[in-house]
This record gives C-alpha cells, structure tokens and sequence, in this order.
C-alpha cells in the first residue's frame, strides 16, 4: 500500500529547535564578539599608557601641523583627562598672531580661528579659507563708514564679484617711457642697419626668478653701474594687505631695463668717431662721459681744431659758418658736446624718455682750457622719473609662475594693438573666469587663490615655545 505523504507528516521531520544546536560557525561569531572588543580596549588601554594622543585623533593634520599629531594640549584643552573638541584661538595666536581682517567692518562676531581653518581633514592646505567663511562678512558687508569702498555683496567669483577697479575707473598707466606694444610685437628692425626680428614679450617682461640670458642686452650697459634708481609707481593704498614674500620669485615681472631688453637695438651712438655708445645715465654723467671722450679725442688728433664747414649740414634759418675755422682744444670739445647732446635729446633720448625741462634752457659754458673741469653746463634738463608700476591689484595676490604654460597674449591681448604708453593692459575679470569656476575641469576659483585674510605686515611677534627635543619626545 502506498504511503500517504501529508503537510503535516512532512513538519512532524522538521528539529524544531536546529538554532539552538551550537556549529562552528556561531561559535567563530561568538569568539569574534567577545575576542575583538577585548583586543581593541587593550590596544587602547595600551596607548594611553605610553601617552600616544594618535587613538583619540579625529584624522590628520595639515602639512604645517604635522609635528604636532602627537601633542593634542599644544591646541586643545585638556580637563579630566579629555581634550576640548575645538582648539582655542589662544592656542592658534601662540605661533602666529595676525590682526583681524579690515578693522573698520561691522560684525556681529568675531570668527574663530578653526572657524576658517578646520584641522584634521588630512594633509590640506590649511589656509584654503572657504566662500561660506568670506561670505559671512562679504555677503551683506557692513563698514563704520558712510560709503564703502568695495561692493558689499559678494558671494563668490561667480556670484557679485565685481570687475577689476581698474578696468570700472578707466585707471591711465602713469609711466612715462613711450612704448608702442604694437610695434613691438610685429616683425621689426634690429639697429639702424640690422636684420628683421619677431620679439616675443618674454624678451622683455620676465619674472625675477628666471636665470635665463637677454637675447636683446648690452654686456657694456648690463656691468655699468648707473646713478639713478629705478622709480617704481605701485605704492600700495593703506587698506592694501601684504602678504608673506613668494617662495620661487617668479610671482611677479620685474620692470624691463635699458641694458637688457633695449640696449641691442636702441644704439646711443653720439658721434662718427666713437663706436661706443653714452651711459644710460642722467644727463650730467653723459655730458661728463662726453667731455672726457671728446677731450681724450683732441688730445690723441690735434690737427681736427682746424674745422671745415660741411655743406650738408647747413640748416635753414641759421646763419652759415666760415669755411675754414680754427679752434682752441676747449672751445672743439665744447662745440662737440654741445652738438652731441643736442642729438642725443632731440632724436635719441627723446623717442623713449619725456623732458620735464627742455635741454635749451640749459647755458652752455665754453671752458678757458682742455683741462677744465666738466662741470661747466648748467642747469642740467630735468627727465622725468619712469614710474613703472609692478603691481597692478594691490587687494590681490597673483602667480605669473602657476600660469606659465599658457601665451601672454592670451591674457594680454590688447597688447597687439596697444600704441599708447597710458593703456593698462591688465585683463579683466571675465578672462579670469574662463579658467578659475567651479567643477573638477576648471581651475581653483575659491576667495582665498586671490586674496588673503590677515594683514601680516601688523602681525604681532611671539615667543617661541618649542625645541626640536621636545618635538621628537612629544614633550612641550
């Protein structure tokens, strides 16, 4: 007979109690749950004993801060055995003690130090400020002042940054050495009588740092030591703040020098009979560089007193010269330097620099001999100072070291067509923005890449506190 094979004669075979019977598998579980807390609370226990602050981290530390992943009480406050969960700006002012930020702003509150700058995030840039934390103030600015100089709400690069202010005032450059770019930058003559070259603006505009030789220098004029210092116009505004000195020297572009970018093309050749050329200098070196050679001349040539008038160079309206004139060595090296420095102002230090006196108001003093001092012309003509500007944003901070990689004229391009010494040929903002947004493919465009916070040139000194011992030791 065949067996019947019911639901419930099926459930009657089911061990009702299988989870109670112990395998090798719980029994791993039961061991783990038991063997692993016990291993990390002697680990820990472990660590406390010997001091070592790393279990209780909550991560890394920056990269200046590194040194100090093992001494929690250099920035925390240590009560009952625990450390404070924030660090105290006291801590933070210990090694560097900077001023607010822009002391005439209404705030409702002071920020913290850790506020801003958040530790433990790994090895970060510590000063990479966030938006939300310029934001704060910058948002909806408030100064003790009844218009504010800047615009008072920003945001970020994207939302109420305005344009540079130099580009919204229509700033003039107020140099004064007449440059055309324009000129410059086409295929253009090398000398008088030179071969045709293309400049590239790193022939003359170059950052400190490089090493590399001046294709377009004069040895003569690069070892000549000169009289004058270079003038420099970016004198920084009172609310400008400064910032620590770069590291590389290649930030900024050092003002362009006669001997190393002009000297090769721009000859200051005064006369046939010299191949060299005068000093770069003020006009009293040159007019004493000129009577020496002239009387160096005389002396070695003699019989060139004996002057003969040169029909070509008669001018119309002046009166003609005699033939045939015989002269004293003084009155020839008077006659010459008169006649070189008339050329040197008229077409050769006229087609760069501006006379703030014109060289016809000086008195020209024949001297009773050869051997009498130079010093016989006076007053001397006033050139006025370059006042070349080396810093264009005074409230910013920029690497042309982190952009070398891509063309100047990419940036400046009204460069091309600039022909005015007055255009300013800083780009704008929106060129700016190309480059620096957010998102992974584009460059960093957070406040702190251009600007900085605090204004360390009226940071306060503070005393040391470490020792290299007692950094190794963990000690204090």
């Amino acid at each position: 007979m065949a067996r019947t094979r019911t639901t419930k004669k099926l459930a009657q075979r089911i061990d009702l109690n299988y989870f109670k019977r112990p395998t090798p598998y719980k029994r791993a579980k039961l061991w783990l749950c038991v063997v692993v807390p016990l291993l990390a609370l002697s680990w820990i226990a472990w660590r406390g004993f010997l001091h070592d602050s790393r279990v209780y981290s909550s991560g890394r530390m920056s990269e200046p801060h590194a040194v100090l992943e093992k001494q929690c009480a250099a920035c925390h406050v240590q009560k009952a055995d625990e450390f404070s969960a924030n660090a105290l700006d006291s801590a933070c002012l210990g090694c560097h003690d900077g001023p607010v930020h822009h002391e005439n702003a209404v705030k409702i509150h002071v920020p913290q130090c850790a506020t801003c700058h958040a530790e433990h995030r790994g090895r970060i840039n510590i000063s990479a400020a966030s938006n939300q934390a310029c934001a704060e103030c910058h948002g909806d600015l408030r100064v003790a002042e009844i218009s504010p100089k800047y615009s008072t709400h920003i945001h970020s690069l994207e939302d109420g940054h305005p344009e540079f202010a130099l580009q919204r005032t229509g700033t003039k450059d107020p140099g004064t050495i007449r440059l055309n770019h324009a000129i410059h930058m086409k295929p253009i003559r090398r000398g008088p009588n030179g071969p045709i070259v293309q400049l590239e603006c790193g022939d003359c505009h170059r950052p400190a740092g490089m090493n590399q030789g001046w294709p377009y220098a004069d040895k003569a004029y690069v070892m000549a030591s000169s009289s004058y210092s270079p003038d420099l116009s970016d004198v920084l505004p009172n609310d400008a703040l400064w910032t620590p000195k770069p590291l590389t020297g290649r930030e900024n572009m050092i003002p362009p020098k006669f001997s190393t970018t002009c000297a090769a093309c721009h000859l200051l050749t005064f006369d046939k009979r010299f191949e060299v050329g005068v000093p770069h200098d003020k006009p009293e070196v040159v007019h004493a560089f000129l009577v020496k050679k002239f009387q160096e001349y005389i002396a070695a040539h003699p019989g060139e007193v004996r002057v003969v008038r040169d029909p070509s160079r008669d001018l119309t309206g002046k009166p003609l010269l005699p033939d045939v004139r015989i002269l004293t060595p003084a009155q020839w090296v008077a006659e010459r330097t008169a006649n070189a420095e008339e050329l040197l102002s008229r077409k050769t230090c006229k087609q760069c620099h501006l006379y703030e006196t014109h060289l016809s108001k000086a008195v020209v003093r024949i001297p009773n001999s050869i051997e009498a001092a130079p010093g016989t012309v006076g007053p001397f003509p006033a050139i006025a100072p370059a006042r070349i500007t080396s810093r264009w944003l005074p409230h910013a901070k920029f690497d042309h070291d982190a952009h070398r990689s891509f063309t100047c004229t990419g940036c400046h391009a009204k460069a091309l067509n600039s022909t005015e010494t007055s255009d300013v040929l800083v780009p704008g903002i929106e060129n700016c923005k190309t480059c620096h947004a957010p998102g992974p493919e584009h460059a960093e465009s957070r406040c702190f890449e251009c600007h900085t916070y605090h204004d360390w040139s009226k940071r306060k000194e503070v005393k040391p506190a470490y020792t290299l011992p007692a950094l190794r030791t963990g000690g204090r």
